[in-house]
């Protein structure tokens, strides 16, 4: 069939957890690992998160996606204990290096005090501003 036989449709309520599985599935044939995992820490008050960190492990890498700190609880140390959580873990796991990305209005300065190294820096991402992709090696 070529392209011409098929129509793009907009699906912006698309699965993505589906399209997410798809994607693994291929990836684990093409480099034979099979040993992906979710990574995950939060910090609660009274049952309700304050603060979180989450990625994932793959292949001897680890990747943060996402480190969030509520505003009325930033600078106490909960995005370090964060980080230096997910950092063991990843490393108990067996990862060699860890990687992830900070916009220049987000914390780059912050992860390049927990041994983050800047390897490529994106202009106008978002316009006006860059993201930073940022790598740490954990053991060599």
């Amino acid at each position: 069939m070529s392209v011409a036989e098929f129509k793009v449709i907009a699906r912006h309520d698309l699965d993505a957890d589906l399209l997410q599985a798809r994607l693994h599935a291929f990836n684990v044939q093409a480099t034979g690992y099979d040993d992906g995992q979710d990574l995950a820490f939060v910090v609660e008050d009274g049952g309700e998160m304050i603060a979180g960190v989450a990625g994932y492990t793959w292949g001897g890498i680890s990747e943060i996606h996402e480190l969030w700190v509520h505003e009325a609880h930033r600078g106490a140390g909960l995005g370090s204990a964060l980080m230096r959580s997910a950092i063991d873990e990843a490393t108990a796991r067996g990862c060699r290096l860890m990687f992830l990305s900070s916009h220049s209005f987000q914390a780059p300065a912050f992860y390049a005090r927990l041994g983050f190294e800047t390897v490529a820096v994106i202009e106008d991402k978002p316009l006006g501003f860059a993201d930073h992709i940022l790598r740490r090696v954990l053991r060599a």
